[in-house]
């Protein structure tokens, strides 16, 4: 796509926002979806906000639920724009994320992007994340920031998410949320947040039971959510906890071409054969303490510390463990985490005009103890075994960072950053024996990244901004745990990859609330990371040089007449490797032969995405339809197979009721309504080819909500 054609939508959404701008229409008060004009704190601003940020930064407000049963994250990142979310179906694996392509190429789990929930980091120092412990049903807002001033989170910031919950100034506020739908699945939660002179709480638990759309997919979760908060003198301290609990998840793993056209609700054959499921369990404890200070100083100081442990079954064959360096079909591993980080911020004038500067330090520490057992005992499979690996890891980084912004005129303003990041590796085996030689080892990556950004304000409602930067992603231990070629040792000898990020865009905000963004970028990373081979559940990595990745996206949120609303989305992505180099195709392959050819798309990123949901709300009742397209998903690195583009149609329905206490809510939802057949996720370069995790049919929710609240 030629570069002035890029640029066509940022100046159409420009002329149509002036003129939309002209005949401002009365519209009713709509419960909130998307919030505006508000301080987005991945920005780490206090006084700025989104929309007079050179970044694509936004908040989405999650209110009392709507239709959403709040069981999976993809629910509320349906309709922002370069945001790629997939439910997999497969409750044993995290949801699929990616932000304008980063974070695509993971088979397991959240990589490429920084995610936070209530302000404590759920990605590791490594840049392995989860969101499986995200409680929805207590949480508030959702925000997510995109392009270069992602930087300033560090290593593996492709872009943020974060899940927040408030505690309200005063009051007392209850809900309690029971739902049922297809597949046996019943999702059961409450949520109780107040506010007084000296403590303030928000308390949510959830329990998710499903037996799956797809065989061998049942799972349950199990999740607590309590954030407290204490005013010591003038400041305020928030003690944060969270549990998680997931045992037993059955993985149906992905299907051939051939399997998930046939019989899409299959498991694979071996899933069965092996009993593949995977068991997690997490507790988490933080604390954020935010004082202001004396003429316009403010600090902010926050520290956690978790336990995660994972049990995985794998569909690993007995003749692959018969290499002495196969570390087994069985993952066990514990997972010690904690860090720390703070903050001072000044707000005040430079040279007559607003001015902030913000300072501070990090240090983040990921403890591991990594086994492997055989998965059989004599005839008996999916069970654990022999000890075939058993080697403690430690990664940990210390960074620094600072960002400045300044309005240096009145229609212009300027924010500048700089982020210096450090990230430790080491592994000790004590595995070892004559067939199978220490891995042992130890790797440093360090890099700098300053961002920078402007914005002009031509009038009121319009902003212009333009902004750069450099961003880095080390592999995770994950992916130094095997080497590509199948020999012994970690793969220390993996690059970081090292990106250069520019972004164009434009906002504007009508009266009544309307809104519209576009923006043009460009990513070109060097040292990029890619799948070698993934055989037996067993990822390796290689550096494969150069990519690009391109695109377009378009938002905007219409207030239409009376009480309806209109939101629009669409996402155009180019997504390709700049260099040639060669992979493994087959299974077992450890020396690479086939032959990526330069310009050749970066398999798990649609390049095409466009969402529209339409709204109309009464007193009582309200109705909303959502249309998602997605195109089609190459699933290996030659491009030679690729899952179909899509289209899904879903429905809501939701009635009030106003009682003695409180208000009672029934909502329904259809999802997928025409029962269209789509592939809902992939997994990148699978070695048996089984590349396919098929979408649900048509699917039914319904449930009731009860709320109450006291002032």
């Amino acid at each position: 796509m030629p570069l002035k054609s890029r640029f066509w939508p940022l100046v159409c959404a420009a002329l149509w926002a002036r003129a939309a701008g002209a005949e401002p229409a009365e519209q009713p008060v709509l419960p909130a979806e998307t919030l505006d004009r508000v301080v987005v704190t991945a920005t780490r601003l206090e006084s700025v906000t989104a929309f007079d940020t050179p970044a694509s930064a936004g908040v989405v407000a999650l209110g009392d639920g709507g239709a959403r049963p709040q069981a999976a994250l993809s629910e509320v990142l349906e309709g922002i724009p370069g945001v790629f979310a997939r439910e997999r179906q497969n409750l044993a694996q995290d949801t699929q994320l990616s932000i304008r392509g980063f974070g695509a190429r993971s088979t397991f789990g959240v990589r490429g992007l920084r995610l936070y929930a209530d302000g404590v980091p759920a990605t590791m120092p490594d840049g392995q994340g989860q969101v499986s412990h995200f409680n929805l049903l207590g949480a508030d807002r959702v925000e997510v920031l995109r392009g270069p001033f992602s930087a300033l989170h560090g290593n593996s910031s492709g872009g943020v998410i974060q899940l927040w919950s408030d505690i309200p100034d005063d009051g007392r506020e209850a809900r309690a949320q029971a739902s049922v739908g297809s597949h046996d699945s019943t999702v059961i939660g409450a949520r109780v947040r107040g506010a007084g002179d000296v403590l303030g709480y928000s308390l949510s638990a959830s329990v998710l039971d499903t037996q799956g759309y797809r065989d061998h997919s049942a799972a349950r979760r199990e999740s607590l959510n309590a954030r407290l908060r204490l005013k010591p003198g003038d400041g305020t301290l928030d003690l944060l906890l969270n549990h998680f609990d997931a045992p037993d998840a059955q993985d149906p793993l992905g299907l051939t071409r051939a399997q998930a056209w046939q019989a899409p609700r299959q498991a694979a054959p071996v899933a069965v054969q092996y009993d593949t499921r995977k068991s997690v369990r997490q507790d988490q404890l933080g604390a954020v303490y935010e004082r202001p200070l004396a003429a316009g100083h403010r600090l902010r100081a926050m520290a956690y510390g978790g336990r995660r442990d994972v049990e995985q079954y794998l569909a690993l064959p007995i003749a692959a463990q018969g290499n002495p360096l196969n570390s087994g079909g069985v993952i066990d591993l514990a997972n010690d985490y904690g860090g720390a980080d703070l903050r001072w911020s000044w707000t005040g004038d430079l040279a007559g005009r607003p001015f902030e500067l913000a300072a501070g330090i990090n240090a983040d520490r990921q403890r591991q103890h990594r086994r492997g057992y055989e998965n059989f005992i004599g005839t008996s499979l999916g069970v654990r075994g022999t000890l075939r690996r058993d080697e403690r890891n430690q990664v940990g980084n210390a960074d620094q960072y600072a960002q400045a912004w300044w309005r240096l005129a009145p229609r212009w303003s300027l924010l500048v950053g700089v982020r210096h990041s450090r990230v430790d590796f080491r592994s000790d085996d004590a595995y070892v024996t004559a067939t199978n030689p220490d891995d042992s080892g130890r790797v440093v990556y360090e890099r700098t990244m300053p961002v920078a950004g402007v914005v002009f304000a031509p009038t009121d409602a319009f902003r212009v901004y333009a902004s750069t930067g450099r961003g880095f992603e080390t592999p995770t231990f994950n992916e130094v745990g095997y080497r590509a070629d199948g020999g012994a040792g970690l793969a220390f000898d993996l690059r970081p990859a090292t990106s250069r990020n520019t972004e164009l865009g434009v906002k504007w905000r009508g009266r009544q609330g309307a809104r519209v963004e576009a923006a043009v970028f460009r990513a070109d990373t060097d040292d990029e990371l890619a799948v070698a081979r993934n055989v037996g559940g067993r990822s390796s990595f290689r550096n494969v040089g150069a990519a690009r990745r391109e695109g377009v996206e378009l938002q905007a949120d219409l207030p239409l007449h009376d009480a309806w609303q209109l939101q629009l989305a669409y996402t155009w992505l180019d997504a390709t490797f700049r260099d040639s180099f060669p992979i493994c195709t087959a299974s077992g392959c450890t020396s690479p032969v086939v032959q990526v050819v330069a310009g050749t798309r970066i398999p798990g990123i649609a390049r095409q995405q466009a969402s529209a949901r339409l709204r109309w709300q009464g007193a009582q009742w309200s109705v909303a339809a959502q249309l998602s397209a997605i195109g089609n998903v190459t699933v290996n690195d030659t491009g030679s197979e690729r899952a179909p583009g899509y289209s899904v149609l879903n429905l809501e329905l939701v009635r009030d009721w106003t009682l003695r206490q409180g208000r009672l809510q029934a909502f329904a939802r259809v999802d997928n309504a025409l029962d269209r057949f789509h592939i809902g996720s992939v997994i990148v370069n699978e070695g048996n080819g089984r590349f396919y995790e098929p979408g649900t049919d048509r699917t039914f929710t319904l449930g009731l909500r009860w709320l109450w609240a006291e002032n």
